[in-house]
């Protein structure tokens, strides 16, 4: 395992193995589809049924209902996926398993009917379910000898997270927009297939890595074994390897918080939309659906109080960091997923969308650099490879140059038609992709951070992108502060929407993707998989408390002001922050040593 490691750090691209940027293009497809379609789904189910592109009409809150189960789903499947991974496929079996099913689930989506919708977001949860967590447990296994570049590796890896995210936003969005919502979901589909495809013709460049699971102890301990911890913790990591299976009464608390935890989640939009009940009983005046949920996160709780307890001290200490940077995860996605719910409906009803004269040709050349520079970065990434691995992977890359042949195709489209307008009016959608080309530009920046002497630790960045998330929302509240109770619709300026969306993507870059980062570091190896899901588990609380709150839009806006619907989503990060900063020194006695 060790020689395939070696081999694929023979051939480096940006200082990195090309391995990386396989993996890069493939999560920058699944992003390209799975953005590209997420970006509609507001849009789509909030869209009057009569009109030139006509959508279901729900009101807000039911949709975002729907979205928090979707999204929070999303994030629970990967637990169930790199749980089948680590025990049976393998990493990379379980890519293209997921790349499969979520191939099916846009195509479904593709007939724009109530039957396929559903059969269609299933699909996807499925398939991301497979997807998610293996495809960075393939980049974990990649860098298990050279953790110190493992910040600067997911950091570019994020940075294919973002650019799939931005073409998709904005070529399934402008296509769903202006010609139809079905050409938006078909587009995300084609794009998934073809990173399937991509990824399944480059599969021998990897190896052994992220081959079915080996069961010998010595590949284990090597998992287990950071270069940089002193010789008693390396102790203690090898004992580790022969303690703590998991026991019956574990699988029972999983088995049961699992339960419960689905049970809301479907139940939240079924009495939501349809006003139905799964649980239709009260306690003291709680509501079933109130009394599950908080059921199962106390059985939760006692599972992962009891497992950690279980471990030696310097391993139990680093699984307690972990559940703490968990904890600020939930925090932090709460509000910066406001971004495809609340935030998109301020760019479609309360921003000022229409431009004309000078100030629609100065937006036309911004947005043609927007789309274009990015896109001619990558593209010459993509030449790199070529020269490296034609001769290996030739198909593959084959594959590769007729995605981005598509994309440079509709980029052409989609600019050649706004040069031809002399008035326009910018896409609802296209608010979205600055937080993608925020990140592509700025990522760079970030890991040489990140790599440099001036590093902070793990809870300052923490802290740092809470502060500047909360920053992000006091700005969107100033910009919504003249919006009278009440209003629909307003014509706030576009700067507001611009300047917040910058603030979160700083906010975000010095926290989400080290996560993933922590986590291959902190945890004992043959943890890794299960802890990624509950990593994701953290984000998928953190999903379904966005929608739930940005749910709340119209009430707030209604009872108060559009204004302090956006001062709440400052403060509270702000003040999360601080406390996360304030736990600076504790954090760094728990991870003992690891940076």
């Amino acid at each position: 395992m060790n020689t395939d490691i070696e081999n694929l750090f023979k051939d480096t691209v940006l200082g990195h193995p090309v391995g990386l940027f396989i993996l890069f293009f493939t999560e920058m497809w699944e992003r390209f589809s799975f953005y590209g379609m997420r970006i509609l789904l507001i849009l789509f189910l909030t869209a009057p049924m009569m009109s030139d592109n006509p959508g279901w009409d729900w009101p807000r809150e039911h949709a975002l209902a729907l979205i928090g189960t979707y999204a929070s789903l999303l994030y629970l499947t990967p637990i169930v996926g790199g749980w089948i991974a680590d025990k049976y496929t393998g990493y990379r079996i379980a890519v293209i398993i997921g790349c499969l099913v979520m191939t099916l689930g846009h195509a479904a989506m593709a007939f724009d009917t109530t039957l396929t919708f559903y059969i269609g977001l299933a699909l996807l949860v499925i398939g991301t379910g497979f997807f998610k967590p293996n495809i960075t447990s393939i980049i974990s296994e990649m860098y298990k000898t050279r953790e110190s570049k493992k910040d600067g590796a997911y950091t570019i890896f994020y940075m294919g997270v973002n650019a799939g995210a931005f073409f998709g936003m904005m070529l399934c969005g402008y296509l769903a927009e202006n010609y139809g919502w079905h050409w938006g979901f078909g587009l995300a589909g084609i794009f998934m297939l073809l990173g399937m495809l991509q990824f399944i013709l480059a599969h021998k460049i990897f190896g052994q890595v992220g081959d079915k699971p080996a069961r010998k102890e010595e590949v284990v301990l090597s998992h287990n074994v950071d270069s940089t911890d002193t010789e008693e913790v390396e102790e203690e990591l090898k004992a580790e390897i022969k303690l703590n299976p998991f026991t019956n009464f574990d699988y029972l608390l999983i088995i049961l918080s699992s339960l419960g935890g689905l049970l809301y989640l479907f139940n939240d939009p079924l009495e939501t939309i349809y006003s139905k009940s799964l649980v239709p009983f009260e306690i003291g005046g709680m509501s079933g659906t109130n009394i599950v949920v908080l059921a199962a996160l106390a059985l939760f709780l006692v599972l992962l109080v009891t497992r950690i307890a279980r471990y030696l001290p310097i391993v139990r200490d680093r699984l307690i960091a972990v559940t703490i940077f968990a904890l600020f995860t939930v925090f932090f996605f709460a509000f910066f997923e406001q971004s495809l719910g609340s935030m998109t409906l301020f760019a479609n009803d309360y921003t000022d969308r229409s431009l004309t004269g000078n100030a629609a040709s100065i937006f036309k050349i911004i947005d043609a650099l927007l789309t274009t520079i990015p896109l001619i970065i990558i593209t010459y990434v993509i030449t790199l490879i070529f020269k490296k691995t034609f001769t290996k992977i030739g198909a593959s890359n084959i594959v590769l140059a007729i995605a981005f042949a598509l994309v440079w195709g509709l980029v052409i489209f989609r600019l050649y038609d706004k040069f031809s307008q002399t008035e326009m009016t910018v896409d609802a959608t296209w608010f979205g992709i600055l937080n993608s080309f925020f990140i592509i530009t700025l990522a760079p920046i970030f890991s040489k951070w990140w790599e440099s002497k001036y590093n902070p630790s793990a809870a300052m960045k923490y802290g740092i992108g809470l502060v500047l998330l909360g920053f992000g929302f006091a700005i969107l509240s100033y910009g919504a502060s003249d919006i009278p109770p009440g209003a629909r619709t307003a014509s706030v300026s576009m700067i507001f929407l611009i300047l917040a969306y910058l603030f979160h993507t700083m906010g975000e870059l010095c926290l989400s993707p080290l996560g993933l980062s922590y986590l291959s570091k902190l945890v004992p190896a043959r943890m890794i998989g299960f802890m990624f899901g509950v990593w994701y588990l953290a984000i998928a609380v953190g999903q379904k408390a966005a929608n739930t709150m940005g749910g709340m839009i119209d009430k707030i806006s209604e009872q108060y002001s559009l204004g302090t619907f956006f001062l709440i989503f400052a403060i509270i990060p702000v003040v999360v922050g601080l406390v996360s900063m304030a736990l600076n020194p504790v954090l760094k006695r728990l991870m003992h040593g690891v940076r």
